[in-house]
């Protein structure tokens, strides 16, 4: 058994945030892979379902983030899981937009999430998933930029990651890092098309130009000259 948990803040105000991309990515995998409803549990919302033959619990916690710990321990507990089945989702400042990385163990880095979860399960053992959301460039922004919604210009790949991360999924729940971060990399940069290509354009007619006088013997030369 697996426990994943998505990172984030309740309420509708916050769905779309930077901050709330770890509940985006297990929003996704249930809704793609037919998970059951989510119920609220364990201080937050689970849904569970299969991957392959791995059976997975999604965890979103209802508490803040820098409570999200609590929840974590609740479910742990209760599934009587190790750190090494638990797996992170969650938003990372020092990733560029757009881009995933695995993780096993370390430190927290100053998210008040991850921070909250080496609190309550006493050990960095457990896995991430980054998701890149970049840095505003200075640490004062940091709190406004992660807590405001993605730009419009953000839709388009913020799509296809998530959609990368479903389609990978089976994959993770299997241990297979590799093959998961290249069902997200195939969704950011698809393969060129296969095949034949294209024929080249033929080339544009050339000009008409004048009639080409045709040769005319010496003779007919001199009677022109006398005509």
């Amino acid at each position: 058994m697996k426990l994943w948990v998505g990172l984030g803040n309740p309420g509708a105000q916050y769905a779309f945030n930077r901050h709330n991309v770890g509940f985006m990515a297990v929003d996704r995998i249930a809704a793609d892979h037919g998970f059951a409803p989510w119920r609220a549990r364990f201080h937050g919302h689970v849904a569970e379902g299969r991957l392959g033959e791995e059976r997975v619990i999604l965890l979103k916690p209802a508490t803040w983030m820098n409570h999200s710990g609590q929840s974590v321990r609740a479910a742990v507990d209760f599934y009587k899981l190790g750190p090494g089945d638990v797996t992170v989702f969650h938003d990372e400042l020092d990733l560029a937009p757009g881009k995933l990385r695995l993780k096993q163990g370390g430190g927290h880095a100053g998210h008040n999430g991850l921070r909250s979860i080496h609190a309550h399960l006493g050990t960095d053992g457990y896995g991430r998933v980054r998701i890149g959301i970049g840095h505003p460039g200075h640490k004062d922004a940091v709190a406004a930029w992660v807590l405001h919604d993605f730009a419009r210009a953000d839709q388009d790949w913020l799509d296809d990651l998530m959609r990368g991360i479903s389609d990978g999924a089976p994959a993770l729940a299997q241990n297979d890092g590799g093959r998961f971060q290249n069902a997200v990399a195939a969704r950011m940069a698809p393969p060129p098309r296969r095949g034949r290509p294209d024929p080249a354009p033929a080339p544009p007619p050339a000009a008409p130009g004048p009639e080409a006088e045709p040769d005319r013997s010496p003779l007919q030369r001199l009677i022109d000259r006398f005509r």
